[in-house]
């Protein structure tokens, strides 16, 4: 959920509008994406959103945004064309602003004028930002890497963050996911000397690669190792179709001719003279590999001899589910290949270090990653001899003033998630989630009743169902014992002239809950429903 606000005055400019991916206690939630009730209170001092590359944990929220907070868009070309297949998606493409921005150009935005500056990531056209301002330069990294010899485009533009850093540099905002690894990030193209080499040792199997849908760089060694060693090339699972479609409509990859083919064609070619790009390595439930692991894949099957290559690491609290992935591959006979077959996207500590010595900046303010990874690059900015007191690590919410008198945290602003389920945003909060859970541990207890609101008479039941509580045909005496108590004490309150239906219903909640924890230990929602006979 990448979100930053700059504020100089009455001008607001937004770096990024990213997702997050629901954690497991999120029962039922699709996507989770950011609160944005401060840019709907200055609604009228918002120029614009400014994204750094076009990776789902920066991109995602745009459309749900852009409902709400209608600027206009400013990104790079594949950048640019992955935002707008969501904005097509979501019937935006007509609402929206949008200009394609090149490496190099200024953008003016209210108070704000804002540099792209070329760098390396896990995805082509990803962008550092030069923010310029009254009040100093802020220079914001995005997720970057140092890669001397991309497979697409030039290297990062560090002649730029040199002459930026020579004009004075208020703050810098730099890239923390790897400041706990030392030594520098490795090329993207040691990738392809390792799969050409996989490739050569297994010249007899069918390949199956799975990576991140995202990273063109690597689809397109891939494709090279195919094309070298004469086999042709499948793309599965729905992300990465769209976006090797929109690369090579952009140019941002090279696929030589005759090389794709459908996967309806795979039948006409031996297994050697294939290779299968899939989604999948993060184990996802409903990614193409995890349906071919599993035998659910409608036109792919696992089989003994296929060789599958994982070329990425698992993201932290993946692990399990791509274990699973992996034993079901194994089990169904083939190879499963892991090591070497991935290099990072983000600097780690010697890149960092060389980005600050060029920057220069007065103020350190370390962003992506998780805390740890903060305080990791807040110790690399103290020993290149940036003061403690210069260094800020944000909560989100949180407001760092910069001024003529200097820095300091000064207040919050309202941060939290939206929960994303279906097409309803928002709608589900903590309350529903809540009872998702406790429907998910000890399921549901209904009790109906019919009452005669005039006579105050119980006409019919109490019937009581359950699900995901008991099977009720093997607990036939808890039910009958329940259903008597229910009974029982719904005719004692009516003759006693209570007939406030609320009254009724905690009264039925009441006993029955106390009522199955004495009995099983359990505690399932229970829900009351009374009709009026």
């Amino acid at each position: 959920m990448n979100i930053t606000a700059f504020r100089y005055e009455d001008s607001i400019i937004v770096v990024d509008c990213g997702l997050s991916f629901p954690d497991d206690d999120m029962l039922g939630i699709d996507l989770v994406i950011p609160d944005v009730t401060y840019l709907l209170d200055n609604i009228d001092k918002v120029k614009g959103f400014v994204i750094t590359h076009g990776h789902e944990d920066h991109i995602g929220a745009l459309p749900y945004i852009l409902k709400e907070v209608n600027a206009p868009v400013y990104a790079t070309r594949l950048t640019m064309g992955l935002i707008e297949h969501k904005l097509e998606e979501h019937g935006l493409m007509r609402s929206t602003r949008r200009k394609v921005v090149k490496f190099g150009q200024f953008i003016n935005l209210g108070d704000f004028r804002v540099e792209f500056i070329k760098t390396n990531h896990s995805i082509v056209d990803a962008a550092a930002l030069a923010i310029y301002s009254p009040a100093g330069i802020v220079v914001h990294t995005g997720d970057f890497k140092v890669d001397y010899t991309p497979v697409y485009g030039d290297p990062i533009d560090l002649q730029r963050f040199g002459e930026i850093g020579k004009k004075g540099v208020l703050a810098l905002l730099c890239d923390s996911t790897n400041a706990e690894r030392p030594g520098f990030t490795a090329s993207e193209k040691t990738v392809g000397a390792t799969l050409d080499t996989l490739f050569r040792e297994h010249k007899k199997s069918r390949i199956i690669v799975a990576t991140f849908a995202s990273n063109v760089d690597r689809v397109q060694q891939i494709i090279n190792a195919a094309y070298q060693y004469d086999r042709k090339v499948v793309v599965e699972g729905r992300s990465m179709v769209t976006v090797i479609d929109i690369a090579q409509k952009l140019e941002c990859i090279k696929v030589p001719d005759n090389t794709l083919i459908d996967i309806d064609e795979l039948k006409n070619y031996p297994d050697n003279k294939q290779v299968i790009i899939t989604t999948g390595s993060q184990g996802e439930s409903m990614a193409a590999l995890s349906r071919m692991a599993s035998g659910q894949h409608k036109k792919i099957s696992i089989k003994p001899g296929d060789t599958v290559i994982f070329s990425s690491t698992p993201i932290p609290g993946n692990e399990k589910s791509v274990t699973n992935v992996v034993n079901e591959l194994m089990m169904k006979g083939a190879e499963v290949i892991f090591q070497d077959v991935h290099v990072s996207g983000h600097a780690c500590q010697e890149d960092i270090k060389l980005i600050y010595n060029l920057v220069k900046p007065k103020y350190a303010v370390p962003v992506h990653g998780e805390y740890r990874h903060l305080v990791a690059q807040k110790e690399i900015a103290r020993k290149l001899g940036i003061p403690k007191e210069n260094t800020f690590i944000l909560k989100s919410g949180d407001i760092l003033e910069m001024d003529a008198k200097g820095a300091r945290i000064h207040g919050k602003v309202p941060t939290g998630a939206v929960l994303v389920d279906g097409i309803g945003v928002g709608d589900v909060g903590n309350v529903v989630l809540r009872d998702r859970q406790r429907l998910a541990q000890d399921g549901i207890v209904i009790a109906v009743l019919g009452i005669d609101k005039g006579s105050a008479q119980l006409v019919s039941g109490p019937t009581i169902v359950s699900r995901g509580f008991v099977y009720v045909k093997e607990s036939d005496e808890l039910i009958e014992d329940a259903t008597d108590l229910v009974l029982d004490e719904v005719t004692e309150a009516l003759s006693r002239g209570i007939t406030d239906w609320p009254k009724i219903k905690n009264l039925v909640k009441d006993i029955l809950g106390e009522f199955i924890w004495k009995k099983t230990k359990r505690r399932p929602m229970i829900l009351p429903i009374i009709m009026d006979n």
